[in-house]
C-alpha cells in the first residue's frame, strides 16, 4: 500500500498547473455572489459570517442556499473533471484538493471562506464518485439519529478516507484524509459546541 501511495508519476509543472486551476475555481465565493445578486447584502454580515450554504440559508432563502450548495460542490467537481481530462488522473486529484483549499481560503475575500463540506463532496464526485453515495448514506444515518448536521458531516468525512483505503485507493484516501483534517479544523467551533451540548440541531429555530 505504501509503495502505491508513493508512486505518483505526475511532473511538477503539471502538478502546479492542476493546483492553480483547482484553486482558482474553488475560490469562487458563490454564496457571497448569489446573495448579493439577490439583493440580500453581504452574507458574511449575518449568522456565522460564513460564505457557505448553511449561512446562506440564514437569509431565509432556501433556493439560494440550495444553489450555493450545488455550485460549491460542482466547482470542485469541475476542477477535477477539466484537469483530469487534459492532464490525467493524478492531476485531477490535485485539482480537487486545491479547489477545496480555494473554497476554504479564497484570495478574493481575505482568505476567509467556507468550511468545505460541499466542496469536499464535489471533490469526491470528481475523483471517486461512488464515495458520494457512501457519504450521503452516513450523513443521513447520523442526521436521523442525532439531528446534528455538523456531526453528520464530520462522521461522513471520517468514514470516507477509511473506506477508500480499504478499497485500495491509497492516493485518493490520503488526499481525502488531509481534507478531513483541514475541515475538522475549520469546524472546531462546531466541535466545541457539540462537546458542550450547545450545537443547534436540524430544524431548530434561532
Amino acid at each position: 500500500m505504501l509503495s502505491n501511495l508513493m508512486s505518483w508519476q505526475i511532473t511538477l509543472p503539471i502538478a502546479l498547473a492542476a493546483a492553480v486551476i483547482g484553486y482558482l475555481l474553488g475560490s469562487i465565493p458563490f454564496g457571497l455572489i448569489l446573495t448579493r445578486a439577490a439583493g440580500l447584502g453581504d452574507v458574511r454580515s449575518i449568522g456565522s459570517g460564513n460564505i457557505g450554504a448553511t449561512n446562506v440559508l440564514r437569509t431565509g432563502n432556501r433556493k439560494l442556499a440550495a444553489a450555493t450548495l450545488l455550485l460549491d460542490a460542482l466547482k470542485a467537481s469541475a476542477a477535477a473533471w477539466i484537469v483530469g481530462y487534459f492532464l490525467g488522473e493524478e492531476a485531477a486529484i490535485i485539482a480537487g484538493f486545491f479547489a477545496f483549499i480555494g473554497h476554504l481560503f479564497p484570495v478574493w475575500i481575505g482568505f476567509k471562506g467556507g468550511k468545505g463540506v460541499a466542496t469536499y463532496i464535489g471533490t469526491l464526485l470528481g475523483i471517486a464518485p461512488i464515495m458520494v453515495v457512501l457519504f450521503a448514506a452516513v450523513w443521513l444515518a447520523v442526521a436521523a439519529t442525532t439531528r446534528y448536521s455538523s456531526l453528520s458531516a464530520l462522521v461522513a468525512m471520517l468514514v470516507i478516507p477509511v473506506a477508500l483505503l480499504i478499497l485500495g485507493n491509497e492516493k485518493v484516501a490520503a488526499v481525502m484524509a488531509l481534507m478531513t483534517i483541514i475541515s475538522y479544523w475549520k469546524h472546531r467551533a462546531n466541535i466545541s459546541r457539540l462537546m458542550g451540548g450547545t450545537e443547534s440541531k436540524i430544524g431548530a429555530k434561532g
